[in-house]
């Protein structure tokens, strides 16, 4: 494919609440075995893009050990190359990224140093498959200087999250209002934007030199009368997972047939880091029902409903309904846990009760008895 990628992963979100304590949001798991920013970087690899940026900031550390090699997503060539690029302070700049667009500035090397003529700019919150050739054919076909991905919100999105758009007949933005309080229209940007190399170089410099450093308020909103752009809307599955609710539903969703099958069994696949560990082991007695369980799992007890991460080990007559365990999690005896998210590394004592309401989970964190010093 003719353009590099962009993967913005640097920001935070107050609506993860505690979530977001241990990892940067890009990093947060998803469906038993992946990183959500797994599913951009399948994409951008399925798609044949062959070089790609990770920009990040906040809370990397667990993103950075993550992305610590490029084979898993093919991106190990000898042409292009998967980058991890932190914020670096320099004699000529003593800042940390102030934004999307000062981060992008603050890396425009990058950008200069290559020679692909178009640049994929995503979000690493994103859950989706999509092919970026389709959207670059459009993207020409429309002769647009921007096109944005959008997608249409269902009647339970919180769209005060999103970028709401507005289009002509032609599907040429002509509205573009960030995080808005009340519903003005229902097609929302997913944070995903193709545009011309040179001219993002330009757009970004100039954004410098004004001291403008968002890229969706100062790039797309700033240039929607100047600049032609347009929307693709995006009629497969995608979920931002920026919000404890939307984290807990999009994961809730593996538990659909429909939708597991469309990421993991049809074409094209999607990649992330393995670890070698056992498969999980189900002792006598146990009842799992309509769950995912990862490798490395003890289950002793009953488990139904729920997404259980990585080295999770359930006690005797445990009960976990509705609820995502996350990885390397020790739940005790006799516990009882419904509609909640627990916090990795987390040790639930024995004989406790968590429950959560039906659609905003209660999220768990216990002193970590197994790792104290």
């Amino acid at each position: 494919m003719r353009a590099i990628g962009i993967i913005l992963a640097g920001g935070n979100s107050s609506k993860m609440q505690k979530l977001s304590n241990k990892r940067a949001i890009a990093a947060m798991p998803i469906a038993c075995s992946y990183r959500a920013i797994d599913f951009v970087l399948s994409s951008m690899s399925n798609s044949h893009i062959q070089k790609v940026a990770v920009l990040t900031q906040y809370n990397s550390r667990s993103l950075n050990e993550h992305l610590s090699s490029s084979k898993w997503w093919d991106f190990g060539r000898k042409q292009g190359g998967l980058y991890v690029f932190t914020p670096t302070i320099t004699i000529d700049n003593g800042f940390w990224y102030r934004g999307t667009a000062d981060a992008i500035y603050q890396n425009i090397s990058f950008l200069k140093n290559s020679h692909e003529p178009y640049v994929v700019i995503a979000s690493g919150d994103g859950v989706y498959k999509l092919d970026f050739n389709k959207v670059l054919e459009y993207h020409i076909e429309k002769n647009s200087d921007i096109t944005i991905v959008c997608k249409t919100a269902d009647a339970a999105m919180d769209i005060s999250r999103f970028g709401v758009i507005q289009t002509d007949e032609d599907l040429r933005i002509t509205e573009f209002e960030e995080k808005p309080q009340n519903k003005s229209a229902n097609l929302i940007s997913t944070g995903i934007y193709i545009m011309r190399r040179r001219q993002l170089i330009e757009m970004i410099e100039k954004a410098a030199e004004a001291e403008q450093y968002d890229f969706v308020a100062d790039i797309l909103i700033r240039n929607k009368e100047s600049k032609r752009i347009f929307a693709y809307e995006m009629e497969s599955y995608w979920r931002n997972i920026s919000a404890v609710e939307a984290y807990y539903k999009t994961n809730m969703d593996f538990l659909n047939p429909a939708i597991r099958n469309y990421f993991f069994a049809e074409y094209p696949d999607i990649y992330s880091k393995i670890d070698d560990l056992p498969p999980a082991k189900y002792n006598q007695g146990v009842t799992v029902k309509n769950s995912l369980i990862a490798s490395g799992c003890i289950i002793n007890g009953t488990v139904e409903n729920s997404i259980l991460f990585k080295k999770v080990y359930v006690g005797n007559n445990s009960i976990i309904k509705n609820s995502i365990i996350l990885n390397d999690v020790h739940i005790g005896d006799n516990t009882y846990i419904e509609n909640c998210i627990v916090e990795s590394r987390d040790t639930i004592c024995a004989n406790t009760t968590y429950v959560g309401e039906p659609n905003f989970p209660k999220i768990v964190i216990e002193k970590n008895e197994r790792y104290v010093l």
